[in-house]
């Protein structure tokens, strides 16, 4: 009998009957109905009241980006996206995603059964993430702003000296940033970071002396389209890292898709970006214990590490080693803002973690750690 009850929202009648159908295979997961565009999904969503849903992105009527937004905000329920790999496809999928939306998938082509096959698993593994996932609703955009005025944001305000009514693209344009400096922030995520990065590097404040490196588990274009997103919400540059990129203070590297992503170290004190292509660790590659251990070659620099909402274990090992090897600041994000409480998880239960601290509150910490040198 099955226990969870999915609703499927597509607007080609053919994607509809191939994603249903493949939900269908799993006995745990019963599709209770479908629609066809954004508002249909507002009503079944109101009407069946479903576990999950699967929701495509371009629509007649209402997009799936409108109708995310609204059922966030009406009723909210755990949401996959379905999305093509354009690059504009990468770009709706990474707003979706801050706006709510669990995780995503690849819209399956439907001529190629191995194609099927492994857009089948993916499904199937999300969903069983995504019933099990305790939505937070979303405000509406004009109140959203209010909501996240925290204490963590004063602790940030009171650090720099930057006039917050600057704009944040002559800030950066004004302050390409240095390649000297004494701290280095790293930060590892997965299911629910593109949201989590949202609210973290957003109110890193410009000017910010340290680089800070990136894992975001995604594959290929995504993370391209996630760093484009975050640079133009962000006081710091952001960008997707590639190879021997000279790094930089008040500059944010997202690991690229596919690529592991390390530190290296020249002769003169300046550090590197260098991106290989060894083995996944633990199924991942960029992988966060990959960066995580990289970082034991900088004792030299103080070390401010973080891990955020995601499935499995991976930076677990490596920030712990990071502890043991006098890493400044180990970072693990709370239970109660995790999309998904795994990798921040096994960060705290093998005791890698110095601090335990909501999603609102990582940002006021790294920067008084950086800022204030303690």
């Amino acid at each position: 009998m099955a226990s969870y009850n999915i609703l499927v929202v597509d607007d080609s009648v053919f994607m509809r009957k191939i994603i249903s159908d493949l939900i269908s295979e799993n006995p745990q997961f019963k599709v209770v109905g479908t629609a066809k565009n954004g508002q249909e999904a507002i009503e079944q969503a109101k009407l069946l009241r479903p576990d999950a849903i699967t929701m495509d992105i371009e629509m007649p009527i209402m997009n799936g980006l409108e109708a995310l937004q609204r059922i966030m905000r009406e009723q909210p329920t755990p949401v996959i996206m379905v999305s093509s790999l354009t690059q504009e496809g990468a770009a709706e999928t990474i707003k979706a995603l801050e706006w709510g939306a669990v995780d995503f998938i690849r819209k399956p082509s439907g001529s190629i059964s191995l194609d099927l096959y492994k857009v089948k698993q993916l499904l199937l593994e999300k969903l069983q993430i995504a019933v099990r996932t305790k939505v937070r609703g979303i405000q509406p955009d004009n109140a959203q702003g209010a909501v996240q005025q925290t204490a963590a944001t004063a602790a940030i305000k009171s650090t720099t000296t930057v006039s917050p009514s600057k704009p944040a693209a002559s800030v950066k344009s004004v302050n390409p940033g240095s390649s000297h400096f004494e701290h280095i922030v790293a930060i590892g995520t997965s299911t629910g970071g593109p949201r989590a990065l949202h609210q973290v590097i957003s109110q890193i404040p410009a000017g910010f002396p340290a680089p800070i490196l990136i894992v975001q588990h995604m594959p290929p274009n995504f993370t391209k389209s996630l760093a484009q997103r975050l640079n133009d919400i962000s006081q710091i540059r952001v960008v997707e890292a590639a190879e021997g990129d000279i790094l930089q203070t008040a500059t944010a590297y997202v690991a690229p898709g596919g690529w592991h992503m390390v530190i290296g170290k020249e002769p003169n004190r300046t550090y590197k970006i260098r991106l290989t292509k060894e083995e996944p660790r633990s199924g991942h590659r960029p992988s966060v214990d990959v960066m995580f251990e990289s970082l034991l070659g900088v004792p030299e620099l103080k070390r401010h590490v973080v891990i955020m909402t995601g499935m499995g274990s991976d930076g677990a090992k490596g920030m712990l080693s990071l502890k043991q090897s006098g890493c400044s600041t180990t970072i693990a994000e709370a239970e109660e803002t995790c999309v998904v409480y795994g990798m921040p998880r096994a960060a705290v239960e093998s005791q890698a973690a110095m601090l335990v601290l909501p999603q609102q509150e990582i940002a006021g910490r790294i920067a008084r750690c950086v800022l204030q040198d303690g």
